[in-house]
Parts: structure tokens; sequence; C-alpha cells
């Protein structure tokens, strides 16, 4: 690819080149190829610029005079690397229609709900997220939650190709803020939520807000929770059209009604625009209508029928490790859930709890290097919403697992539930699972889908499933 046409939108640059790839990696440049800049936390590109002409690098992408021979400057390099991303990929975002969500919680289940309703009405949809990655049904390895832009550009190009009408994804607040998708324009984004995550990163709610914002000026109509008390704010000064969802408030867009609760699922209507349809949902939980009610309000809105988005939410089993139950053949109920932050984890005891005949017992930790003030909410919010804790390991990485642990019980004190520590997960669920009596609820708390665990700067296999399927076979 010429450099004019990589730079296209960009800059023109004041000299010509063939560009034979890109890369803001300085370890995999190859003669040809440019190489751009970025600042990151850990390490900034621009000390690398002189590694990379060395090796072979046509062209260096920077924001500061790097001394190279042949560069371009530019006032922001993030930006300008999606844009350089894009155009090497030609543009392939422009031939789907996006639909993005971000939230603090349920975006992976609203992003598999919207795509079961696409497809429901005959579309082949790519699914990118914290889970896995898809196009159509071929499983694609998923890293962060919403990719670096040469992945994701990468992704697009091969759903483009292999007939992909739309694409969902997960826009995280992390991409947004290091602009992932600056050179991406959604039909459709969702918001769901927001709750206390992520500070050891934005510092503030009012900056993790703030970087959440930035979907709603890129995007064409904005679905949003008009429940959620960010929700106002979060659209300030934005001008894509505004849909609202709502459980029981009649002014929303629309709304969720006659809700009732079953222990494997939810029954409600949605009354929406000029229509009514009735969902009996395979998954439990007042969060699960709000997941619905942003899916089916999001494709009501992109010209889908009602009966058909009714139709394909009745027919959800549900997500891998949301509210995930693990058969165990025993008179004790065990349930997988990512719930990593202090609302997701309030919703899930309170949903459990209510169907629950004997107790709920409630295993989770605390991820490490990441916000310790939510640490202690998560342990007194435990202990107020469930009849047993078991307060173990999540991802300790670089912190000790003791002091993380320690940390939680702060907000235990005081508090009447019983609780013990069992510092070691694996050895926590066998010792959850040999405490557990009949009618007993034990939720695994905090890892979800993950099939690993973070300990040091180490990953270490731990898929809870196995772990469950071992202690029932004795191992």
């Amino acid at each position: 690819m010429k450099l004019s046409d990589l730079m296209r939108d960009i800059l023109t640059p004041p000299f010509e080149e063939e560009i034979q790839g890109i890369t803001c990696d300085s370890r995999r440049v190859r003669p040809g190829w440019a190489f751009v800049c970025i600042r990151g936390t850990a390490a900034d590109g621009h000390r690398y610029a002189r590694q990379a002409e060395e090796s072979g690098a046509a062209v260096i992408v920077a924001e500061q005079d790097t001394g190279c021979s042949r560069q371009l400057l530019v006032p922001a390099t993030r930006p300008v690397w999606a844009r350089m991303c894009a155009n090497w990929f030609g543009r392939p975002a422009e031939k789907l229609h996006l639909v993005g969500v971000t939230g603090t919680n349920g975006k992976s289940t609203v992003t598999y709900m919207l795509k079961a309703i696409l497809e429901t009405c005959g579309y082949k949809v790519g699914l990118v997220g914290t889970i896995q990655n898809m196009i159509g049904d071929r499983i694609l390895p998923s890293g962060h939650t919403t990719p670096d832009p040469y992945d994701l550009h990468s992704m697009f190009a091969l759903m483009a190709a292999e007939g992909c009408t739309y694409a969902v994804m997960e826009v995280s607040s992390h991409a947004l803020d290091q602009d992932r998708v600056e050179d991406c324009f959604f039909d459709a984004a969702i918001f769901t939520n927001l709750t206390q995550d992520h500070l050891d990163y934005h510092k503030t709610m009012e900056n993790y807000l703030a970087a959440k914002k930035r979907l709603f000026t890129r995007c064409g109509t904005a679905v949003v929770n008009q429940d959620d008390p960010w929700t106002d704010r979060l659209l300030e000064g934005t001008d894509c059209r505004r849909v609202t969802y709502s459980l029981g408030d009649d002014r929303a867009d629309y709304t969720a009604r006659n809700i009732k609760h079953r222990p494997d699922g939810v029954d409600f209507e949605i009354v929406g625009i000029g229509a009514i349809g009735h969902v009996r949902l395979g998954i439990p939980g007042t969060f699960s209508v709000y997941n619905a009610m942003g899916a089916a309000a999001c494709t009501c809105v992109l010209g889908l029928p009602l009966s058909q988005v009714v139709l394909a939410l009745s027919r959800m089993k549900g997500v891998k490790g949301r509210v995930e139950v693990v058969p165990t053949g025993k008179d004790y109920t065990i349930i997988i859930d990512y719930a990593h932050t202090p609302d997701a984890l309030q919703n899930i005891c309170q949903t459990l709890k209510e169907g629950t005949k004997g107790r709920l017992i409630t295993l989770f930790g605390c991820g490490g290097d990441r916000d310790r003030d939510k640490r202690p909410k998560m342990g007194r919010i435990a202990a107020d919403c469930s009849d047993f804790v078991v307060v173990t390991s999540d991802n300790p990485r670089t912190e000790e697992p003791g002091a993380i642990i320690e940390d939680i019980l702060t907000g235990m004190k005081d508090t009447a539930t019983p609780y013990t520590v069992v510092e070691n997960r694996v050895e926590a669920i066998r010792w959850v699972m040999e405490y557990a009596q009949p009618g007993d609820t034990i939720l695994l708390a905090g890892k979800g889908h993950e099939t690993y665990q973070i300990v040091g700067t180490e990953v270490h296999h731990l898929d809870e499933r196995e772990v469950v399927a071992q202690v029932l076979g004795g191992a």
C-alpha cells in the first residue's frame, strides 16, 4: 500500500513510499514497514523509533521529533494508529452495520442477545467481546474486551469477507479512552449502567463516565437505560438520537411490564412503540430483564420486528460465565458468574437468594493491582446478601493474596454472617462443595468465563467447571 493511501484522511505525506506492513511494536518492524510511536502506561514508543528505523522502517509516525530521517509528526498517535489500521484493511467497518455496547455490567450478555436476535432475523453476525470473538458460528480467540485497532479492523475485514451484515461489540472504557474505536461509526450504541469499576485506571467516576460518553459521540442512535442515574449526564452535549428503556417507567420508549421471576428465568412483557410482546427468558434475575430490554430496544430501532425479537430472547439459554448453572447431579446448585464489581455482586446475590430453598453460599475474591476501594464494599455486600461467605483469591497478580483478603474482610466487620477464608481458590471450591447441604446454592463469583488465574506475572490454568468436576469425581 502506498503511504499516501495509508495516511488517507490523516495527512498528506511529503514523500511517497510503498508500505509493506504497519505496527506499533518496534520488535515486529520489518523492512518497508511503518512504525507508529504510542505512549503506553509501561513504555513510550518514541524511545524505540531509532531501533525501528535500524530494523528497516520506511516511515516513523510520532508526536515529537525522534531524530529519524523519514518521520511524520502528528498531534496524537493513538487516533492516527486507529485510522491507519482502518485504511490498511480497506476500511472494513464501513461495510458493516456496527452496534456497540458499553456500561459496567451486562455488556457480554447484551451482545450475545443482539447476535441471537439478528440471526433469528436471517442476518450473519460478527461478535467482538470479552468471552470470545465470533464470525457466525466460528469462534476466534479473545484477548481484550475491545481489541487493539489492528486486530479489530483485521476482524472486521474477515467479517465483511465472510458475508456478515452486522458486527456487535463490547466497547470498554479503556478502549474508548485509548482511541481504539476512533475510526468506527456505530449505527446504534447501548448504555447498560455505570457503577464503580476500573478506578485504578480512571481514578474518578467522572473520568470513567467521560470515557463511556465518547461512544455516544460516534453513533447514530443511543439506546440507554433510563433507570440508571448516570444516563442524563452521559448524553449531555451529544446530538445522536436517544431511545430509552426501563423497568416500569412508562415514560420510556420501551418498558418492561408484568415481570415474574422463576428459579430458572423470568417472564415479562415488552411494551414498545406501537407493539407488545411477551418474553419467557431462560436467564434469571432483574438484571437479565435490563439486558434483554436493551437488546430488544436496540434491535427494534434497527428495524427488526418485535415478534422476532421476542422469539429470539425466549430461545436464549444463557452465556458462559453469566449466571451459568454447573451440572452436578447433587441436591445443591452451583452457579458461576463473572460478578466482580459491587453492583454486579449485589445483583447476582439478590437474584439467587430469591430462588434458593436452603442457604446462599457466596465464594469470591478481588483482583490484585486493581481498584482497592471496592474490596471492603464487596465484602459487606457478600455478607449482607448471603447466608455464608467463603473469601478466597481471584487474580491476585503482583499483590499478596492475603493482603487483598484482609481488605475484603474489613468490610465484613460488624456483620453477623458467618464466613471462612480459604486463600487457594481450588481448595476453596473443594471446601464449599463439601460444606454444602441439600437445597443450598453455591455462587462462584468473579471468574465467570475465565479459564485462568493470574498469580504474580504468570497465568495458570484454572477452569472452575473442571474443578467442580474433579471434586465430584473424587480427584
